[in-house]
């Protein structure tokens, strides 16, 4: 008797571990690893899960059989799951999130993907000798529309030059062969009815057919000669980039902004393609890939493929196929999502903007680094990985000073072009004078009105959307609140309601203070709405437009952004961070920081950290062609040493102060940081909760334990939040950690009053 076989899955659920299920005879040797089944869980439900290992251990308790096998072919490699299983190893996160994060949601339903058919059109199979076409275009004679569409399809098939090579006593050449036409493109082309077309199949001499096309498009033939020459500075770093990889799997690349570092890229994937292996080459932000799609198409063409989270779940099932397929992409070109594809032959990972926050997941979990995640994969592959910034990750480029990282500057900018003259304008001053305008300096509205009189562009940058921040009742200082969310509502004034950027629930503005009945609500401060309505009523003859989280809600909408400013449709961008992360534009002669002091003073240890990057790279886009570019930093405390390091480019300054201040802290990279988080809905019970694991806690790593406190958002969807904070140092057992942790949660969850509550960890946040 033949034994029963197994099969352990990942459910798409926040579980964690493998589920154990049962095969039925008819499916033995049907199923393997990377295979989608579908499985039972509970009294009905039924949910696509992920096969890892098919065997004949019989378990100790009662299985549930598999309903269904999904696939022939697996979808999942094993350097992929090896990847999953790291994830929710190291992020501490169940491995039913990874696989959720991971896969398109068309991959993870019974009925989710549905391939893409378009309608052709071919000759009747009674109609494809010459004498039988004669005898169906005499039959059509009095049927002028009729005979008009099927002449049409004769040529745009090339039925001719097919039938006369068949009929031909030479070898046949292959040349001519009838071409495939679709419906929509013959009666583009014949201006013919589709009752036309009806009658002629109809009578068999046409007949349709349904054809499965791809929705991804083609990049067109890949084009070497587009590739540019690198300049001597540019030939030395990728001289020595690759003398590092040599020694070093991992190598920093620090460029300065318009230096030329992606060139540098461009010729390391052609590199790499020599070589038959695929490049992974990841961005930080969407808004990037247009651009970036742009350069590389234009060398490396249907050999790129793009993969983003604003694509459609269907575009990404498709990529996630061709990889899979005999004709993957070469050069996949993406956000953080894009390191989870599937790569047979991967030989370079290239990492741009390396430092960005936005390559770490924050809700929902895994809370992943890409980065760390790429890094890991490419070790798993053999590949080499590429870091590349202006100003690198504290953590890089110490792993790049102690020699862990390979280390490669690049200080000249593309055509020696000097870095923009930085101006520090000091707003409390002018604020004491009245000279303020609302958010501008007198010296930015000048440099504005000048860059327009010259037909250059500006950029405006201020790392706050909406209209105002907070509404205020100016008699007794009531501040509207979110009912789910311990935070301010911000007014958005194209819409004409308070939003909060938390949950996203929206409130009508209220005519009156609820507290004292005054009618004098006034917004406070400014986000980028009430800027974008400021430059247009102070330059009404420019061409305006915002770049923030409201205006960039689908791919096209940053394509049309990008587009219409890099043609110079657009006079005057408007934006938060997104416009500080490598965008090139050419015309671009003034930056305007509008308030540095936000950045400055937020309550985090990596304030100045992010400051100092986010200056220095909207700063990078003044003057990358052209003359001198100029930028005007507002700031109410100019004598801040991150802002006269920024005014100096002084990364390496920068660097050793910050150094410094973290050894003396114990915080990173000195130390390791791990975020414990409880929620619930009832604020005493996870005040309590939180109280008795932060006691466990300390029973186990002392004073390595800080709290548990109240975070600055205290209250996001209903749920009350508590943190606690561990600062591991270096060389602990990671590992040994991470199961204590992960049993002191269950432990605290054993507890009926604490079951209820939610337990999830950052391993190390940003």
């Amino acid at each position: 008797m033949q034994a029963m076989k197994y099969v352990d899955v990942i459910l798409p659920l926040p579980l964690e571990g493998t589920f154990t299920y049962s095969l039925p005879p008819d499916m033995d040797g049907k199923v393997s690893m990377g295979m989608r089944v579908l499985v039972p869980l509970g009294r009905s439900k039924r949910y696509v899960a992920m096969a890892v290992r098919v065997h004949d251990e019989r378990p100790d308790f009662a299985v549930k059989d598999v309903l269904n096998v999904l696939d022939c072919h697996p979808v999942l490699l094993p350097s992929q799951l090896w990847l999953w299983q790291w994830i929710a190893d190291y992020y501490m996160s169940p491995l039913g999130d990874v696989y959720n994060a991971a896969l398109p949601s068309g991959l993870k339903t019974v009925d989710g993907y549905k391939p893409r058919t378009e309608t052709y059109i071919e000759l009747g199979e009674r109609y494809r000798s010459e004498q039988a076409l004669h005898i169906a275009l005499n039959m059509l004679r009095r049927a002028e529309k009729q005979e008009q569409l099927l002449s049409t399809y004769l040529d745009l098939s090339r039925w001719g030059e097919y039938v006369s090579e068949q009929s031909s006593t030479d070898p046949p050449t292959n040349a001519a062969l009838p071409a495939e036409i679709t419906r929509e493109e013959l009666m583009n082309e014949s201006h013919a009815s589709a009752a036309a077309l009806k009658a002629l199949t109809d009578k068999g001499i046409l007949r349709t057919y349904e054809k499965e096309v791809g929705r991804l498009n083609n990049g067109g033939e890949p084009n070497l000669d587009h590739l540019k020459q690198l300049n001597d500075a540019q030939q030395d770093a990728y001289n020595r980039v690759l003398l590092q990889f040599m020694s070093k799997q991992v190598v920093l690349l620090h460029g300065v902004t318009s230096s030329g570092k992606t060139e540098i890229y461009i010729h390391l994937i052609r590199r790499a393609l020599e070589r038959k292996e695929q490049v992974l080459y990841l961005l930080p932000e969407i808004a990037l890939t247009v651009q970036m799609r742009e350069r590389l198409q234009r060398v490396f063409g249907r050999r790129l493929g793009i993969y983003h989270s604003k694509y459609s779940d269907a575009e990404r099932v498709e990529i996630w196929k061709k990889q899979l397929s005999d004709n993957p992409y070469d050069v996949i070109l993406g956000a953080r999502s894009a390191v989870f594809l599937p790569f047979r032959h991967l030989g370079l990972v290239i990492v741009d903007e390396e430092h960005e926050t936005s390559f770490k997941q924050q809700d929902p979990a895994p809370r992943y680094h890409a980065r760390s995640a790429a890094i890991m994969m490419a070790q798993k592959s053999g590949a080499k990985v590429l870091l590349g910034t202006a100003t690198p990750s504290m953590e890089s480029y110490q792993n790049a000073q102690t020699g862990k990282y390979g280390l490669v500057t690049l200080m000249q900018r593309y055509k020696d072009i000097e870095l923009p003259e930085i101006e520090v304008v000091d707003v409390k001053d002018l604020q004491r004078r009245k000279m303020m305008n609302g958010m501008f300096s007198p010296q930015l509205l000048a440099g504005i009105r000048e860059a327009l009189t010259r037909k250059e562009q500006v950029i405006l940058f201020q790392n706050r959307r909406g209209f105002a921040p907070m509404v205020e009742c100016r008699q007794c200082g009531w501040v509207p609140h979110c009912q789910n969310c311990d935070v301010s509502l911000t007014y958005h004034r194209h819409l004409n309601l308070l939003t909060c950027h938390y949950c996203g629930l929206t409130y009508q503005l209220p005519t009156s203070c609820p507290c004292c009945g005054s009618t004098d609500l006034r917004g406070r401060g400014y986000g980028t709405e009430k800027v974008e309505d400021q430059v247009m009523e102070l330059f009404p003859e420019a061409r305006v437009a915002r770049m923030d989280l409201d205006t960039t809600r689908t791919s096209h909408a940053y394509e049309r952004l990008i587009n219409d400013f890099s043609a110079g449709r657009t006079n005057i961008l408007i934006g938060t961070q997104m416009i500080s992360k490598g965008l090139d534009f050419d015309r671009v002669s003034l930056v305007g920081i509008l308030n540095a002091d936000s950045m400055l003073n937020y309550p985090d240890f990596r304030a100045y950290e992010h400051a100092f990057m986010m200056m220095a790279q909207v700063s990078g886009r003044a003057g990358r062609k052209g003359r001198r570019g100029r930028v005007l930093l507002q700031t109410k405390n100019p004598e801040v040493s991150v802002v006269q390091q920024v005014v100096r480019n002084d990364y390496e300054g920068f660097f050793n102060d910050l150094l410094e201040e973290r050894a003396a802290f114990r915080y990173p990279p000195f130390s390791r940081l791990i975020y414990v988080f409880l929620r619930h809905k009832n604020d005493q019970t996870v005040a309590h909760a939180a109280e008795y694991m932060g006691m466990r806690l300390r029973e186990l790593f002392g004073q390595r334990v800080l709290g548990p406190d109240k975070p600055a958002v205290a209250k996001v969807k209903t749920l009350n939040i508590r943190k606690i904070v561990l600062k591991l140092e270096n060389g602990i057992d990671m590992r040994r950690v991470r199961q204590c942790l992960h049993g002191m949660e269950a432990d605290v969850l054993k507890d009926k009053q604490y079951n209820s509550v939610q337990v999830f960890f950052d391993v190390d946040p940003i």
